[in-house]
């Protein structure tokens, strides 16, 4: 869990710091504009990854800054965790206990997962977004998994390029028994998250659905493996100059509804916000589960399309969490019945209070 949180010309704050005190619930409020997601913005940029915004580095700077910005933070255990970006650099920096060291390291200490209204509408977006989104938690299990999705997308683009020069066979066969081998891994670690997750969810199931996905499942990995490879092998043309190829590029994910036995697309915005809380809280009990560690959840705008009662049954249960959550919101008197939190007023990018 973070203990304290400092930023410094990040968005619109100048300076901000954060000590939550052991609480396992830091509510942020104040009204549009304040900086609120800003400040969950700047947790996920501890994720190891692009943040939730996936924002180019010099839009995060504070505008009237340097050109820099800096995330610090203070975990439970005493280790010190900081993202720094400097004027004129092109990469962020990363920093554990003083030492310089990889970006991706910050996965050993935290693990972060959230919901911001772009999420609301994952189960009515494009298969795309979907793909991003859950191979994001799929991530969270297994390190290799978003640098075996970036490999994917490298060698399709080109294996593109190979047929548009008109590459010989061996150059082909090169191509295609990597993209296989990476395809399968990826539709074997989608199909392990989709089922560990659901073991802790009550009120609805995920499920994966796909190419490479129906052939592990009919057979088993090594079998997909070499059904695909001849896939490969049998596709190895343009349409109207464009490689057209089924796979991991092409599966989609989906979570059904179990209360109203309908699949979440075909319920209300407040039931498919729900239900993604579900998901989320699965997923942290999945996380804590296999790891023992205590994940953080970030909730933007955390209560919007709920009604009272869901309102109600979503802070008991981010009560039992094993989880620190960090959530925004508009209105303070909503969250008055989240046990275990600490409550901080934003206002004009600044912390004007914190009880």
């Amino acid at each position: 869990m973070i203990k304290s949180l400092t930023l410094t010309n990040f968005r619109n704050h100048t300076t901000a710091r954060i000590t939550t005190a052991g609480h396992k619930n830091i509510i942020i409020t104040g009204p549009n504009g304040a900086g609120k997601s800003a400040i969950i913005e700047a947790v996920s940029m501890l994720a190891g990854d692009r943040g939730m915004r996936g924002a180019p580095m010099t839009d995060i700077a504070r505008f009237d800054g340097n050109g820099g910005f800096s995330v610090f933070a203070e975990l439970a255990d005493e280790t010190e965790v900081c993202v720094f970006f400097n004027p004129g650099d092109a990469n962020r920096h990363t920093t554990i206990d003083g030492d310089t060291v990889p970006l991706s390291n910050l996965s050993k200490h935290l693990r972060i997962v959230w919901i911001t209204p772009r999420e609301d509408r994952i189960f009515t977006d494009s298969a795309s977004e979907r793909r991003t989104f859950f191979d994001r938690l799929v991530a969270s299990f297994d390190s290799a998994h978003s640098g075996r999705v970036a490999r994917h997308t490298k060698l399709m683009s080109e294996r593109a390029g190979a047929l548009k020069i008109g590459a010989d066979n061996n150059w082909m066969n090169a191509l295609d028994a990597q993209i296989a081998a990476t395809a399968v891994a990826i539709a074997a670690a989608r199909i392990q998250y989709a089922g560990e997750v659901n073991y802790f969810m009550n009120n609805a199931a995920v499920s994966v659905d796909g190419l490479i996905e129906s052939m592990i499942m009919q057979t088993n990995a090594a079998n997909a493996e070499r059904e695909y490879l001849s896939y490969l092998k049998s596709n190895r043309f343009l349409t109207n100059d464009k490689m057209i190829l089924d796979g991991v590029n092409k599966s989609d994910f989906g979570i059904f509804n179990k209360k109203l036995n309908l699949p979440a697309n075909l319920t209300s915005t407040g039931q498919q916000k729900t239900t993604l809380l579900e998901l989320i809280l699965a997923h942290a009990k999945l996380i804590y589960t296999k790891t023992g560690a205590q994940p953080i959840i970030l909730l933007d705008e955390a209560v919007a399309h709920l009604d009272a009662n869901a309102r109600k049954n979503l802070f008991e249960k981010l009560g039992a969490a094993n989880a620190q959550v960090w959530a925004t919101g508009l209105d303070v008197k909503i969250f008055s019945d989240v046990p275990d939190a600490i409550f901080v007023t934003c206002l004009d990018g600044a912390i004007s209070n914190i009880v």
